[in-house]
C-alpha cells in the first residue's frame, strides 16, 4: 500500500504518526514523550503557568496525544478520554432535552444502550434508520433532530455507508454528522475530508492495537463545538490517564504497518469462509459481493480487519465455533494484534436484543489479527468442519 500523504502535501500518515506531537525533549533529548504523572502543576503567580494547572484539564502526555491522532485525522482539534463510550457521552452533552438523534439500524450494542437508556430518560430521542438508505434518512428527519450518527464499516454487520453523500444530506437538513471510525482508523478513511463533523474513536482498538489500554477520541474542525467538547471533557471528567495516553501514542506508531497486515489476513479469511458450505453468509467490505464495495473502495484505503459471518445452522452451531477456535480468542472487543472471536447476541449486543437493532443469532464476529494467515485459515476451518457436524 502506498503512504497517505498529509495535508498539502505535508507529511505522510506514517510519518505523521510517529512525529506529530511528539518533538524530542529539549531538556533531556528523550526522543519519546515523557509519561507526565503530576496531578498539579507550579504557577509562576495565581492563574499564570505554563499551559498546565491540574490533570483533568490538562496533563502533557495527553496533549502529546491529542495533538498526535488530530493530525492522523486531519483535524484542527482533539480530544481524548477514558474510553471510547465517554467520548460519546461527552458529544451527547452538547444536545439539549428535545433534540433527536438518527443512529444506524445496526449500532454498537453500547452506543445504542448510551442514547436509548441514558440519554433517552434525559429528553434525547432517537430513530433507528438503515443509513445506506437517503430516502430513509429524509423520512425519519424531524425539526428536532440534531445528529446523525453512524458507523462505517458498521458494528458487526460491516455496512458501507457513503459518508459524503450522508454528510451532504446532513447538511442540507440543518444537522451535524457524526462517524464513528473505530473499524477503518484514520490510516484506511478520512471522515473529516468526505464532509463528517466530529470523528469518534475507541482507542481501545486498533489505535491502541494491544489489548492493554482503554481510550476514547473526538477529533472535529468545527471550533465552536470543540470548545463545548473541551468544556464538558474538563467539567464531567471522562478524560484518560497518562500511562493511557503514553500507551495509544506508542501503540500509533505501528497503526499503518499492524493495518497492512490486519487487512491482508481479513481478505484471506473473509474468502476462506465464503467457499465453506457451513457459511450463509460472509459480510466483508473488501468482497465483491459486499452490497457496499464500490462505495468502501472509493472511501478506504484498504477494507479493514473486520469480518462477520452467518453460520448456515444458526445459533447452535454458531456458538460451538466461537467455543471451538484455538488461535482466534473467545473475547470481546477487536482491534488488536491477536485475532478474536465473538458471538454478537450473546456478548457485545446484548442490549439490543428485542429492539429493532438486534443481531442475528447465528452470526460470529471476528477481528482478524496478524498472525500467520494460514494458521488462522486452519483454525478456522478446523472448527467450521467440527460445528458444521454437531449441527
Amino acid at each position: 500500500m502506498t503512504s497517505q500523504a498529509g495535508p498539502a502535501g505535508g507529511p505522510g500518515f506514517e510519518t505523521r504518526a510517529i512525529h506529530a506531537g511528539q518533538p524530542p525533549d529539549q531538556a533531556t533529548g528523550a526522543v519519546i514523550p515523557a509519561v507526565s504523572l503530576a496531578t498539579t502543576f507550579a504557577q509562576e503567580a495565581p492563574g499564570k503557568h505554563l499551559g498546565f494547572d491540574y490533570a483533568r484539564s490538562g496533563n502533557p502526555t495527553r496533549a502529546s496525544l491529542e495533538t498526535c491522532l488530530a493530525a492522523l485525522e486531519g483535524a484542527a482539534h482533539g480530544l481524548a478520554f477514558s474510553s471510547g463510550m465517554a467520548a460519546e457521552d461527552t458529544l451527547l452533552h452538547c444536545l439539549s432535552p428535545g433534540d433527536h438523534v438518527i443512529i444506524p439500524d445496526d449500532a454498537y450494542g453500547g452506543t445504542f444502550r448510551l442514547i436509548d437508556k441514558v440519554w433517552g430518560p434525559l429528553g434525547i430521542s432517537h430513530t433507528p434508520v438503515r443509513l445506506t438508505d437517503l430516502d430513509s434518512v429524509r423520512a425519519a428527519w424531524r425539526p428536532d433532530t440534531r445528529l446523525v450518527w453512524t458507523e462505517t464499516p458498521s458494528n458487526p454487520m460491516l455496512l458501507i455507508v457513503d459518508i459524503e453523500a450522508l454528510a451532504d444530506l446532513t447538511h442540507q437538513m440543518g444537522g451535524r454528522l457524526v462517524v464513528d471510525n473505530t473499524f477503518a482508523t484514520p490510516y484506511l478513511q478520512q471522515p473529516l475530508a468526505l464532509g463528517a463533523d466530529v470523528v469518534v474513536h475507541s482507542m481501545t482498538k486498533y489505535l491502541g492495537g494491544h489489548s492493554d489500554v482503554t481510550g476514547g477520541f473526538l477529533a472535529t474542525d468545527d471550533s465552536e463545538l470543540a470548545e463545548k467538547l473541551a468544556f464538558h471533557q474538563n467539567a464531567v471528567g471522562g478524560v484518560p490517564g497518562p500511562m493511557d495516553c503514553y500507551l495509544v501514542l506508542r501503540g500509533i506508531k505501528t497503526l499503518a504497518v499492524r493495518m497492512d497486515r490486519h487487512c491482508s489476513n481479513a481478505v484471506a479469511v473473509a474468502e476462506m469462509l465464503s467457499a465453506h458450505p457451513a457459511v450463509a453468509r460472509v459480510m466483508y467490505p473488501g468482497l465483491d459481493s459486499h452490497p457496499g464495495h464500490e462505495i468502501a473502495a472509493r472511501q478506504m484505503r484498504a477494507f479493514g480487519g473486520m469480518v462477520s459471518f452467518i453460520h448456515a445452522g444458526g445459533e447452535p452451531p454458531a456458538l460451538e465455533v466461537a467455543r471451538s477456535t484455538e488461535l482466534f480468542t473467545l473475547a470481546e472487543s477487536l482491534g488488536a494484534v491477536e485475532s478474536l472471536i465473538e458471538h454478537p447476541h450473546r456478548m457485545t449486543h446484548t442490549s439490543v436484543v428485542g429492539s429493532a437493532l438486534e443481531v442475528d443469532p447465528g452470526l460470529i464476529r471476528l477481528s482478524v489479527g496478524i498472525e500467520s494467515v494460514d494458521d488462522l485459515l486452519a483454525d478456522l476451518a478446523r472448527a467450521l468442519d467440527s460445528a458444521t457436524y454437531l449441527s
